[in-house]
C-alpha cells in the first residue's frame, strides 16, 4: 500500500508537471517580452485545448498593443518634427533681427514672420490637443438639430474674403438640405478645414455641395485644382500624411485627420476622390 501510494503520488506529480510545462513556457516568454523585443509572441501548445486558445488570444492582444505603441511612437516623432520646424524658423528670425542692424521696415517684417510662425505653433498645439482627446474618447460632441444649409452658408461666408483675395469664388449647391443632429461648431470646423485646403492647394471655383445618400447627409468640397495623387488617396486622412505634390505641402498635415475624427465622432465617415478631368472631391458623411 505505501509503495502504491508513493507511485501514485509520483505519477500525479509527473502528470501535473507535464501539464504545467506549457504554462511555464508561456510565463517565461511573457517575462522576456519588453518594449525592445517587438514581434515576440507566446508559444502556442500543439494541443487544441483551452491553454492553446488562451495563448492565441494573448498573442492577438500583444499584436494589438504593439500596433498601438508603434502608432504612438510615430505620432510623437511626427509631432516633434512638426514642432521643430516653426521653432527653428522663429529662432532664426529673432536671432537675425537682434544680431544685425535693421531698418524699421525690416524689423517689422521679421516680427510679422515671427508672428506667423507663432500662430502656426498655436494651431499645431490646438490640433494635437484635439487629436489627443479623440484618442482618449473625449472629443466633445454637442449634438443638436441644425440646418445643413445654414452650416454650409456660414462656412462659405467665413472664407468668401480669402477666396476673393485670390480671385476665386465659393458657390453653394444645397439642394434638399435636411435638418440633422450634429455639433455645429465641430461640423463647421471640419468643413472649414476642407475649404481651406481647397483654397490653398486647389484652383478655380470651390463648390460646397450637399447630397443625401445611403441614409446619410454628405458635405462635399470640390475644387478645380490638380487633385490628389492616386497613391495618396488611401492615406489622405492619416496623421501628418502628405502627398509629394504641392497640394499637401506645408500646413501641419493634421487637417484631414481632424476632419475624419469629427466625422467618426458623429458616427459618420470621411472620404476623398479625384473628379475628372481635374479637381479633388473631399467629403464627410453624417447620419441623417
Amino acid at each position: 500500500a505505501p509503495l502504491a501510494l508513493a507511485v501514485a503520488i509520483l505519477a500525479g506529480y509527473l502528470v501535473a508537471a507535464a501539464a504545467l510545462r506549457p504554462v511555464e513556457a508561456m510565463r517565461a516568454r511573457a517575462a522576456a517580452i519588453t518594449a525592445t523585443t517587438p514581434g515576440r509572441r507566446l508559444p502556442v501548445p500543439d494541443s487544441r485545448d483551452e491553454l492553446a486558445r488562451l495563448a492565441s488570444t494573448l498573442n492577438d492582444m500583444l499584436a494589438r498593443l504593439e500596433a498601438a505603441f508603434e502608432h504612438e511612437r510615430r505620432f510623437v516623432a511626427d509631432a516633434s518634427h512638426e514642432l521643430r520646424t516653426p521653432l527653428a524658423m522663429l529662432r532664426t528670425e529673432l536671432e537675425v533681427a537682434l544680431r544685425h542692424p535693421r531698418s524699421r521696415a525690416a524689423l517689422e517684417a521679421a516680427l510679422r514672420s515671427a508672428g506667423e510662425e507663432t500662430e502656426r505653433l498655436s494651431r499645431l498645439a490646438d490640433d494635437l490637443l484635439l487629436i489627443a482627446r479623440a484618442d482618449q474618447g473625449r472629443l466633445p460632441i454637442r449634438s443638436e438639430p441644425i440646418d445643413s444649409a445654414d452650416v454650409v452658408a456660414a462656412v462659405a461666408g467665413r472664407f468668401a474674403s480669402a477666396a476673393g483675395g485670390h480671385g476665386r469664388t465659393i458657390q453653394i449647391e444645397a439642394g434638399d438640405s435636411p435638418v440633422i443632429d450634429a455639433d455645429r461648431v465641430r461640423l463647421e470646423q471640419a468643413l472649414g478645414n476642407l475649404v481651406s485646403n481647397a483654397l490653398t492647394y486647389g484652383a478655380g471655383t470651390v463648390d460646397l455641395r450637399i447630397d443625401r445618400r445611403n441614409g446619410a447627409v454628405e458635405f462635399h468640397v470640390i475644387d478645380e485644382g490638380p487633385g490628389f495623387d492616386e497613391a495618396f488617396i488611401p492615406r489622405a486622412f492619416d496623421r501628418f500624411s502628405r502627398a509629394d505634390d504641392a497640394r499637401t505641402s506645408g500646413g501641419t498635415g493634421l487637417g484631414l485627420a481632424i476632419v475624419e475624427l469629427i466625422a467618426e465622432a458623429h458616427g459618420g465617415r470621411a472620404g476623398a476622390a479625384n473628379r475628372p478631368p481635374r479637381g479633388a472631391d473631399v467629403w464627410i458623411a453624417i447620419p441623417a
